[in-house]
């Protein structure tokens, strides 16, 4: 598989990553490994986890199956840390809170160092420079080896990279943000992508397939083994079922089709090759499904497609995005 620099750092990743959102949960150990083996095989090395997948679980599940099954110098793990399960602070950027989980995540892991820590959102409580603190000292202490964020809105992002190139003393630019992205989902267009390009910001793109709608799998109902059809998940999936959206999955059906492959790797070429794109993350339920996504690798999409779908898909600009460039 093809590596790429993440942002404008010396650390490289394949094009693909692997997530794990569902591991210790609805993934058990024999799929994480056939999964993770897979993966392996195909010459993937990025691996996307979080302290609270799972509620830690997803972590440890990896930490167990690294060494046994793949060499952990093949892989690039990156972590999260500051989403807490408390109903009253969804998030904790503070110093101590970032370091101690830090220090959890590396014990369910396995490993002394993560290869990419990532604060898991922004925390409007907490001074951003006392966040950026501990991402330094994560970095400097060896525990971590590069930094990013998830879920940071456009001035979010800029504020904090700004920061890590400008602030006092010796401090560790960002290599990565990691957000929703999707031919169903291209709000990061707006400012977090134009950020994240002049910043030398690497883009994770979460949920590349909408949530799993851009499969088609939902094209004439809802599979019983779906995500659509599950209490917890049914909610996740359901913005991405109307009517905007159906025009979008129709147009990858029928580029897919003229391609001679699937939706699937037509929904996942598109956004893995855009501008600033280093590794869209992808989750599957097992190796089968995952073998598909891998596939990928081999297809690029002619631009009359490529420029179709953006015609299709194209978000909906208003003030003060729309035309501000122009005045």
């Amino acid at each position: 598989m093809e590596q790429r620099h993440l942002g404008r750092t010396g650390l490289r990743v394949s094009r693909i990553g692997l997530g794990t959102l569902t591991w210790g949960r609805d993934t058990d150990e024999h799929d994480a490994a056939e999964q993770l083996k897979v993966f392996w095989e195909a010459g993937g090395t990025l691996v996307d986890t979080a302290d609270v997948y799972g509620g830690g679980e997803a972590e440890y599940l990896l930490g167990r199956l690294v060494e046994g099954l793949v060499p952990r110098r093949d892989l690039v793990i990156a972590t999260k840390a500051g989403s807490v399960a408390d109903p009253y602070r969804r998030v904790n950027g503070s110093r101590g809170h970032l370091l101690a989980a830090l220090d959890a995540s590396l014990n369910r892991l396995g490993t002394d160092y993560v290869d990419l820590w990532q604060l898991h959102a922004f925390d409007p409580a907490t001074p951003l420079e006392e966040t950026l603190q501990a991402v330094d000292l994560a970095v400097s202490s060896g525990r971590a080896r590069y930094a990013g964020v998830s879920g940071f809105c456009g001035w979010q992002l800029a504020k904090a990279a700004t920061w890590q190139l400008t602030g006092p003393g010796t401090r560790t630019r960002l290599a990565s943000t990691q957000m929703e992205y999707s031919l169903l989902q291209r709000g990061v267009e707006r400012e977090v992508l134009p950020a994240a390009l002049d910043l030398g910001v690497g883009l994770l793109p979460s949920s590349p397939l909408g949530r799993g709608v851009l499969t088609g799998k939902y094209r004439t109902g809802t599979p019983a083994d779906s995500r659509g059809a599950s209490e917890l998940l049914a909610p996740f999936v359901e913005p991405y079922l109307d009517d905007a959206a159906s025009r979008v999955v129709d147009a990858v059906a029928t580029a897919a089709e003229g391609l001679a492959t699937t939706a699937l790797q037509v929904a996942l070429a598109w956004v893995r090759d855009r501008p600033g794109v280093a590794a869209p993350i992808v989750g599957a339920r097992n190796a089968q499904q995952l073998t598909e996504a891998l596939s990928v690798e081999a297809l690029s999409l002619p631009y009359e497609i490529c420029q179709a779908l953006d015609d299709v898909s194209a978000p909906v600009h208003r003030y003060p995005d729309q035309d501000w460039s122009t005045l």
